[in-house]
């Protein structure tokens, strides 16, 4: 897990890289965005499934049996910053879709980050890849 020091950690949880953990992430977190005053708790929901069902569809979290996902929730000080951190893919980085209104079915999830978040990016850790998004409050 990479949370700087300066931040101050309101959720962690390690959940089943299946897709039922999608909802059960996002009554959590609004749960502890609610209890911590922050204003932008639908932005933050819709990006924490955006990037969950990624993690699930995409990386071996969702692939290999027994794979999970972890999601991190933190603040400072007029943000907030959610991690979801899966077990890699060799085969699958995150990538933004250029013409996000193309006639595929898929693949606009990154774009809507990129659209909503204050800034976000990616990058391989310890046990696989963290993907995150701040939203300034």
């Amino acid at each position: 897990m990479s949370v700087a020091l300066s931040r101050s950690v309101l959720w962690y949880a390690d959940l089943p890289g299946v897709a039922e953990s999608v909802p059960l992430a996002r009554r959590y977190v609004r749960d502890v965005l609610v209890s911590a005053g922050c204003t932008r708790i639908d932005d933050a929901l819709l990006l924490t499934s955006e990037l969950l069902g990624n993690a699930i569809r995409h990386s071996d979290s969702g692939r290999e049996p027994g794979g999970s996902v972890s999601v991190v929730v933190c603040r400072e000080v007029g943000v907030v910053r959610v991690e979801v951190i899966d077990q890699g893919s060799p085969s699958s980085k995150p990538e933004v879709v250029v013409d996000p209104n193309g006639e595929g079915c898929g693949g606009r999830g990154l774009w809507l980050v990129s659209q909503i978040a204050s800034m976000w990016g990616w990058h391989e850790g310890v046990t696989g890849q963290v993907v995150w998004f701040q939203l300034a409050e």
